[in-house]
């Protein structure tokens, strides 16, 4: 074992449990040109747009059965190439690729969303995600309102129409496609739909919306259509027995061959049943530790949570730059404010504001989300390949791991120093999302219902903060339900970038380097929104990780 650390040693073991093969190269290529990789890296996302059908986009298996050859030439072309004495860079580049290929692959095969999943139908989304796309199987054609500023010109009102007319031919086709029977998909999924309609009303509330009555009349049609699809689907619902997981093999298939998760399903387990255990026990040794210290007090009104959360922005901020933990850019403060938050009454907290009102620091740690996107916006990738949001949320692991790994590296550099009993959330929020990802597993196993998957959620996080209100753990567990990998991710995740700064770490030392954790995040920030396997593999040659996938 070539490894001398712990940390290491663990991932190895790990990493040589079963897993399901990755298929090299083929070696008889019939290109060994990285632009002709480009090229099928054009024609592939060009592919992955499905055609129409009356307006909107084309999910009917026919229209699938017909596609279907030449998706299997595309993944031809992408194994015929020989990238054997490529640079690191660009062999990342061709395994993006065979990545996404894999999940049109399982898409086709086993989650089948637009079969399985009423929510795949929703169409009007009214904020922006976190991450680069949205959480979860999405389909081609979705309005995205948030992008829209009121009144609308000529020429945002024309692309508007466009977008809403969309919804009643989704919503017709959608009542064809839906024959599965996964009945913890569909009945989770009305809510979406439910909730689709009550959001296009308030468009109506938009400035001179309601003064444009080709605009009105297309909202109403989409609204009709909406509640018509919602009815249609609790009519549905009566006759869905199914289970909604895809199973410990398809589960272990999906985590390596498409978002590059070098683990199993059993992996996952073990490893969530560690942080799980970790976070308690370090919470109740903390909460020892700081016995004799004074409890930590929620904000009470708007103004108490203002200053609370402006301190802690500026406490943050000044923690990062001082401490050389990261490249602070002059957007780090203006992105940071967008995102403060407002004073929520203690009665409509869910779990991350109930943190917020004490502390928002931690939370704030995790808003590392925003930064990213700002900086993916303002510096584009060199490779075309990174440039666009990696499909099938492939972006998981890279990005819900280093927004809630920098939470506990913040912490253990110091951040709390000025008060340790800020540490305490910390290792609740590990516990919730340990046991959050926990819960999926088992839903995924099909050993658990969603239902029961969520009171594993709501039992094991500490302080009853999940039993607050109950519409946090039934998103959360519905979306992790949609997407296999993701509830996990934020653990697993975090695991895989501890394990890539501890590679980093071991070889500067057997340099006679001295390691920097700044030198660490600056250059992960500028390798793309890719896999931290792929990531690791970049920062350091090392891909024992990869090479257990392909079985070498």
């Amino acid at each position: 074992m070539r490894y001398s650390s712990i940390i290491i040693s663990i991932s190895v073991f790990f990493l040589f449990l079963s897993c399901d093969s990755i298929k090299e190269p083929a070696q008889n290529s019939t290109s060994k040109n990285y632009e002709d990789l480009v090229v099928l890296y054009k024609e592939w996302r060009a592919f992955e747009e499905p055609p129409l059908l009356d307006g909107a986009p084309d999910y009917s298996a026919e229209t699938f059965k017909k596609r279907w050859p030449e998706f299997k030439n595309l993944q031809s072309k992408l194994n015929a190439f020989d990238t054997i004495n490529w640079p690191v860079e660009q062999q990342i580049d061709w395994y993006i690729i065979w990545a996404e290929m894999n999940g049109y692959d399982f898409n086709q095969r086993v989650l089948k969303p637009w079969v399985r999943d009423p929510a795949f139908y929703k169409s009007l989304w009214t904020a922006r995600s976190d991450v680069p796309a949205h959480e979860g199987p999405t389909h081609h054609g979705t309005t995205e309102i948030w992008q829209y500023s009121f009144p609308l010109n000529p020429t945002e009102k024309e692309k508007l129409l466009k977008d809403l007319r969309v919804i009643p031919a989704l919503n017709a086709q959608a009542m064809l496609n839906l024959t599965g029977n996964a009945k913890d998909l569909w009945v989770a999924g009305i809510r979406d739909i439910r909730l689709q309609s009550e959001n296009l009303k308030k468009i109506f509330e938009l400035p001179n919306v309601m003064n444009d009555t080709e605009l009105v009349s297309t909202i109403q049609l989409a609204i009709a259509s909406t509640d018509e699809f919602a009815t249609w689907l609790e009519s549905e619902a009566r006759s869905k027995t199914g289970s909604s997981g895809i199973g410990k093999e398809n589960y272990t298939w999906y985590l390596q061959n498409v978002h590059l998760v070098p683990l199993t399903w059993e992996d996952e387990v073990m490893l969530l049943k560690r942080e799980l255990a970790r976070a308690w026990s370090s919470l109740k040794l903390e909460e020892h530790r700081n016995r004799n210290l004074p409890k930590l007090v929620d904000a009470d009104s708007p103004e108490a949570y203002q200053v609370l959360a402006e301190k802690s922005a500026q406490s943050i901020l000044a923690f990062l730059e001082k401490n050389e933990m990261v490249t602070v850019e002059d957007y780090y403060e203006s992105i940071l404010y967008e995102h403060l938050g407002t004073f929520t009454p203690k009665e409509k907290r869910n779990f991350f504001w109930i943190t917020a009102h004490y502390d928002p620091r931690p939370l704030y740690s995790h808003f590392y989300h925003w930064i990213e996107l700002e900086r993916l916006e303002r510096y584009p990738h060199e490779s075309e390949i990174r440039r666009a949001p990696l499909l099938y949320n492939i972006f998981d692991s890279r990005d819900e791991g280093i927004a809630t790994g920098v939470e506990e590296m913040y912490m253990q550099a110091g951040l709390y120093d000025d008060n340790l009993r800020v540490r305490e959330i910390v290792y609740i929020l590990i516990a919730q999302r340990a046991a959050r990802g926990l819960g999926s597993l088992y839903a995924h196993a099909n050993e658990m219902t969603m239902e029961e998957a969520g009171g594993i959620h709501a039992e094991y996080t500490p302080r009853g903060w999940m039993k607050t209100e109950k519409e946090l753990r039934i998103f959360e567990q519905h979306l992790y339900l949609r997407q296999p990998g993701y509830g996990t991710s934020y653990i697993t995740g975090k695991y895989l970038v501890e394990n890539a700064l501890a590679d980093y770490a071991r070889i500067k030392e057997s340099k006679n380097e001295s390691f920097r954790i700044k030198d660490f995040l600056d250059q992960l920030n500028t390798m793309g929104d890719i896999p931290i396997s792929l990531g690791h593999w970049q920062m350091t040659g090392v891909d024992e990780h990869l090479k257990q996938i392909r079985k070498e």
